[in-house]
Parts: structure tokens; C-alpha cells; sequence
């Protein structure tokens, strides 16, 4: 059965105020096509629960969609600091911002956890470090079997993931490609699963290499068909990262009343993401995927 639909639909049927969402990915295969729907249509109160994003938690921070995050860090990477993070927790412009931290490998073990459908996992991580002081949720005992300390993380089971993924069938059989980070544990965490696809492809050409499905059609409620669904990040193999695009969006963030400026331009004036990659420029996707097609060349040369 086909689970096609599209952006505006799945937004609109599986987001509402005060859910929990993720996203997958960490700097590549964010699904920023998702995060502008959700901007535009101005939900709220939604908290996301992530290991560590980038441009995608800033601009939702930004636009005063989130009310809480449960993350390792949040950061425009090799750009600089998360502005828009530090006014909604330092000053709440434009809204309070609860966090709720973890480290990195902690983050992972909820999603794992959620995937196993248990309600926590130990670790021992994060022993000897001040997330037991500043996070409630975390859990320290006993081994009851060696006598040492533990940290019980909770599970993550966010109430919608949004994942992206260079190729998908029509009923949610998913090849990633490079890094998965999280996104295999994330689907079956979540209670809800919407993929977006670089790619369409038919089955036939899933099955072809069975090993490769990171994410099967059992674990997926719904499939979009979006073409550079990541720009400005990069997406493996399909396109590179628009580094002057995402220059020029720290640069706005310096200031909310920029921000917001930005979100006017690139968001609340363009109707759909079609229309902002029209705005963006096809000459210029194009050449981004012309750069991560020299970046594969070359790696395949060196090997």
C-alpha cells in the first residue's frame, strides 16, 4: 500500500501543539523542509527530543515553536554559537526554553531504549559529571550484580520523527546512506514515523540489496517525495552544504528582530518548499550536487 503524501499533509495530520518531535541527522540529512512547514504553520509548545542539531533547533527556536528540548548541545556548527538558544534560555526571546540535558552517547541510549521498548537503560556515562545535579530525569544506582554505580537514562519515545533519507519506496523501505547516527533506533522509538526521500525508487530496487534497508516499511506512517529536502545542509552522495546560505543565516540570527526578518524572507513570504528553491536558485542546487559528485569521485580514487 502506498504511504505517499506530502509535506503539508503530513505536517498538518501529525503535528500538533505540545507534541514531541525528532529529527534525524546531525549537521546532513536534517529534514529542514519539515522544519519550515512546521514554522509556517506556527505550531507550538512542541518539544524536541534530539542528540544535538544545528540550524534546524535554531530556526524552531527562533520562530517560538519550541517550548522545551531534551538535547546534548545545539550549535551552528563551524559557523558558531546557537544565538537564538541562548536568548530563549538566557533571556526567553521570543519564548522560556526548557532544557533538559544529556550528553551525546546518553541521547543515543534513550533512543535506543524507546526502540527496545524499555523504560530506561544504564550507563556509565556521565558518572562524575554535573548531569546528575542539573537533570532530575537521570537516575543513579547500584549494580545489583557488581556492586557499582549506574546512571539510568530514560527512554526516548517522541510522539513523531521526521527522518530523511536519500532513497524510500512507496510503502517506507529506507536505504541510508554514510552516517545513520541515530535514525535506525528513532524509527522504532517513535509512535509516529514520516520519511522524506531524496529519491523514490521501487521496491524491485530495494530488495535488490535487502542489507541496506536501515528503516523497513513496518516502522513508517507516511512518505514524501522531496528533492533536497536537507538544503543548506548536505545530504550524502546526492548534494553538498550551501555554506554561504547558512553564513548569511547566522548572520541574521544576531539580533531576534533580524531573525524574524529572515523567517519573513525564507519562510512566512514563500508558500511551499518548491517555491523556496526557487528562490534559492536550481542553477545553484545543481551545483551543489555537482560538489558532492567530485567529493565521491575523489574518495572512490583515493580507495
Amino acid at each position: 500500500m502506498s504511504k505517499l503524501t506530502t509535506i503539508e499533509k503530513a505536517v498538518s495530520q501529525y503535528v500538533q501543539d505540545g507534541m514531541s518531535i525528532s529529527l534525524s541527522g546531525i549537521g546532513g540529512r536534517e529534514p529542514m523542509a519539515v522544519v519550515y512547514e512546521i514554522i509556517r504553520r506556527k505550531k507550538r509548545d512542541l518539544t524536541l527530543i534530539t542528540d544535538s542539531k544545528m540550524d534546524s533547533a535554531c530556526m524552531l527556536i527562533g520562530a517560538g515553536c519550541l517550548k522545551k528540548m531534551e538535547t546534548a548541545y545545539c550549535w551552528i556548527s563551524s559557523l558558531g554559537g546557537a544565538v537564538n538558544y541562548r536568548r530563549a534560555v538566557e533571556k526567553g526571546i521570543p519564548a522560556p526554553l526548557e532544557v533538559e540535558e544529556y550528553s551525546n552517547y546518553g541521547a543515543s541510549l534513550r533512543f535506543l531504549a524507546g526502540a527496545m521498548d524499555v523504560p530506561f537503560l544504564p550507563t556509565r556515562s556521565m558518572l562524575g559529571s554535573d548531569f546528575l545535579q542539573y537533570n532530575p530525569r537521570l537516575r543513579q544506582m547500584q549494580d545489583p550484580y557488581q556492586g557499582e554505580p549506574l546512571v539510568l537514562v530514560p527512554a526516548a519515545c517522541p510522539d513523531v520523527a521526521f527522518i530523511h533519507v536519500q532513497q524510500a519506496d512507496r510503502q517506507g523501505n529506507c536505504k541510508i546512506l554514510g552516517a545513520t547516527v541515530n535514525d535506525m533506533n528513532m524509527a522504532r522509538a517513535a509512535k509516529k514515523v514520516i520519511v522524506t526521500c531524496e529519491e523514490l525508487v521501487d521496491t524491485v530496487e530495494i530488495r535488490k540489496t535487502p542489507n541496506m534497508t536501515a528503516i523497513p516499511y513496518y516502522c513508517v506512517d507516511a512518505v514524501v517525495h522531496v528533492p533536497y529536502c536537507s538544503h543548506p545542509f548536505f545530504v550524502a552522495e546526492y548534494y553538498w552544504c550551501d555554506m554561504p546560505f547558512r553564513r548569511e543565516f547566522m548572520k541574521r540570527n544576531d539580533s531576534q528582530e533580524h531573525f524574524e526578518e529572515w523567517l519573513k524572507e525564507w519562510v512566512y513570504d514563500v508558500p511551499d518548499f518548491d517555491a523556496y528553491l526557487d528562490k534559492v536558485g536550481r542553477d545553484r542546487l545543481e551545483k551543489l550536487a555537482e560538489m558532492e559528485l567530485d567529493n565521491v569521485n575523489m574518495a572512490g580514487r583515493e580507495c
